[in-house]
């Protein structure tokens, strides 16, 4: 349930899915702080693009 929310969230905020959750892996697996959890949101994503589908 989280991933898909996570999923339809990105598409709101012309995210493309697979590039945000490949780079919040990422940055989890890395050491990511804790304390900074809000730059990982999908508003906060920093390579929005508009090339996710929406339907």
């Amino acid at each position: 349930m989280i991933i898909a929310s996570l999923i339809e969230t990105c598409k709101l905020n012309a995210v493309d899915p697979l590039a945000y959750l490949t780079a919040t892996l990422t940055g989890i697996v890395n050491g990511h702080k804790q304390s900074r959890v809000d730059e990982l949101l999908p508003r906060n994503y920093p390579g929005m693009t508009s090339n996710c589908s929406t339907s």
